[in-house]
């Protein structure tokens, strides 16, 4: 489906988990491959500076726990815990002091907003995403991030809900369950927003 119309204006970019805990070797504790870390990585970063050149907000949104007990809460996540799950190290994920909190160097910029304490895929729940989007009057999201089938799916759904125009972009988004990349990116193409590449996106705006 062609990209929707949209104001620059009333658009920003959010980024999901775009971190060192997904994306450098050296500190990850759920790990992408070390290559698809590095391609998704480089994606981002030539979108974010694109919207900054048009003034188009950077939102980073990135997951952080005071204590493991607010991850073994989810019934999901306690259960994987430990076992050959690809979220099997989820109890030691995005603790306190953590390296992993930090956004991506390559991506940061002192004029974007950085939402931390993202607690479940949804990057709505439980955070002021929504404040700080509608305060600056945006309706069009374009969105990047780790995982395309767990937090990039939930968030796009929940920005279809809250009746935000979604735009998944497709270079900018990866996952550590590949096999379901291409599913995902379907589901939210059929029935939540709309999944566009980068070239295109970068052009739109």
């Amino acid at each position: 489906m062609p990209l929707p119309s949209f104001d620059p204006r009333r658009t920003a970019v959010v980024t999901i988990d775009m971190h060192r805990g997904h994306l450098d070797p050296e500190v990850a504790t759920m790990p992408l491959p070390a290559e698809a870390a590095a391609r998704v990585t480089a994606a981002n970063a030539v979108l974010v500076r694109a919207a900054r050149a048009r003034q188009v907000p950077v939102v980073h949104v990135v997951t952080g726990y005071h204590a493991v007990s607010e991850i073994a809460s989810n019934p999901w996540w306690a259960a994987v815990a430990g076992t050959d799950a690809t979220r099997a190290n989820v109890l030691n994920h995005q603790l306190p002091g953590s390296p992993g909190l930090q956004v991506m160097p390559d991506l940061l910029d002192a004029s974007d907003v950085v939402v931390i304490g993202k607690k479940r895929y949804d990057c709505f729940a439980a955070t002021d995403l929504d404040h700080v989007l509608r305060s600056r009057s945006v309706q069009t999201l374009l969105l990047t991030g780790v995982n395309t089938n767990s937090c990039v799916l939930a968030t796009t759904v929940a920005a279809n809900t809250r009746d935000y125009a979604a735009v998944v972009v497709e270079e900018c988004v990866d996952t550590m369950d590949r096999s379901l990349h291409d599913a995902a990116l379907r589901v939210i193409g059929t029935a939540f927003g709309w999944v566009a590449g980068l070239d295109e996106t970068v052009a739109a705006l």
